[in-house]
């Protein structure tokens, strides 16, 4: 049954939008609209829409958006989206409302979520990535900084005034409730989904992303490599492996980890890696499918600052994971939980070395994992994480009310 108060989104990217965080908050609003008005504030062009029943109203926010290599440009765009997401806000928020807003860019909450202070509406925060933590990770600043200090001290600000925090990994709340002031009532746990439908495939030997020689033993490196992924790791141990004419590397993707490994291949042209362009979407699932296994490799120190959304869809398709990251990363939780993959220390090619050996030296027992990987992905799925949304506005409502 739809309430009177509003709920109000604000995100950066919003369907049209192809990127995973776009096309996840779109399933969100639409979810969230059941109930209740929602209206979306969306820095995506295109994204504009008039809220029909049961639907979202999406208000489009005109942005300014340099290239990625721009970086002051980009540090200016990234304030200046903050600023209109903040009259935005301020201009339609009223008592009684509720105010969610994504980590994306990470300015954003500071100022929207101020806005909804300012009307007396509920706020909401989802955390998709956590800042400074993240650029710490990444090596971009240091931890003693006079940047890390200040977004610090935001965050303490902003944290303990949060009616919920939404995080998408267990190894998130750790660091958030070092913050003085938080409390773990706030924190509510909603993992993402997978975005495939979810079913065991059988390897296709006719598949062309096997070819030229389908019997060999395929490792898979897929998606976005950000800051926070180390593509280094992999390539030394493709590099490590060059002797093993069974095992072959299959690579595509894009971000900045991809232009790290096309310049390694481009000094040592290894011949067991083939490095692709980034696979179209209606080939997902054949290309995901066409590995015997995927590998997620993260850098040092990276447990609850980064989530791979993509573990949901390669446990969809039913393969087994490596994961390269600490013990208590998000990824490596799910692994743990169930035998369907190994955990090895990021950064470390030896240690992935040794794990892809395994898997390859008894492929019965590597495809028995992906079989159990594709009953597990039945816990990630996009009905059970909705209604776990829908279920945390529900509880921020009722204790507003209260």
């Amino acid at each position: 049954m739809a309430t009177s108060a509003k709920l109000i989104i604000a995100a950066q990217f919003y369907p049209p939008d192809t990127t995973t965080t776009a096309v996840y908050v779109g399933k969100i609003a639409e979810s969230l609209a059941r109930d209740r008005q929602v209206v979306v504030i969306s820095a995506t062009q295109g994204s504009r829409a008039d809220g029909k029943a049961g639907k979202p109203e999406v208000v489009e926010i005109k942005s300014w958006n340099p290239r990625k290599s721009a970086i002051i440009q980009r540090s200016l765009a990234i304030c200046l989206l903050a600023a209109q997401m903040f009259f935005s806000v301020l201009r339609r928020a009223r008592s009684g409302d509720i105010v969610f807003c994504v980590t994306t860019p990470f300015t954003l909450p500071y100022t929207v979520l101020l806005a909804a202070r300012l009307r007396g509406a509920k706020t909401m925060l989802l955390i998709y990535d956590l800042y400074p933590e993240a650029l710490e990770a990444a090596g971009m600043v240091r931890p003693t900084s006079l940047a890390v200090r200040l977004i610090r001290f935001a965050n303490t600000l902003l944290f303990r005034r949060l009616d919920a925090i939404v995080v998408i990994g267990r190894d998130v709340p750790p660091l958030i409730e070092k913050y003085p002031g938080v409390v773990a009532e706030q924190l509510h746990y909603i993992p993402n989904w997978a975005m495939i439908p979810i079913g065991y495939r059988k390897i296709d030997p006719a598949s062309r992303f096997r070819a030229p020689d389908s019997s060999r033993f395929i490792v898979g490196l897929s998606g976005n490599l950000g800051f926070t992924h180390d593509p280094v790791t992999v390539f030394e141990a493709a590099r490590l492996l060059r002797d093993r004419k069974d095992i072959h590397f299959m690579l595509s993707g894009w971000g900045v980890g991809w232009a790290t490994l096309h310049d390694l291949h481009a000094k040592d042209p290894l011949e067991n890696v083939t490095i692709m362009k980034p696979v179209p979407e209606g080939e997902l699932v054949e290309f995901l499918s066409a590995a015997d296994l995927w590998v997620i490799p993260y850098r040092q120190h990276v447990a609850g600052v980064s989530i791979p959304s993509r573990l949901y869809n390669i446990l969809a398709i039913g393969r087994p994971i490596v994961v390269a990251s600490e013990a208590n990363s998000e990824g490596a939780l799910v692994l743990g939980d169930e035998a369907i993959g190994w955990v090895v220390s990021p950064e470390n090619p030896a240690e992935l070395v040794r794990a892809i050996r395994q898997a390859a030296g008894d492929r019965q027992a590597t495809m028995e994992k992906g079989i159990r990987a594709a009953g597990i992905a039945e816990k990630y799925r996009e009905d059970v994480a909705l209604a776990r949304y829908r279920q945390a506005v529900i509880d921020v409502s009722q204790a507003a009310r209260r």
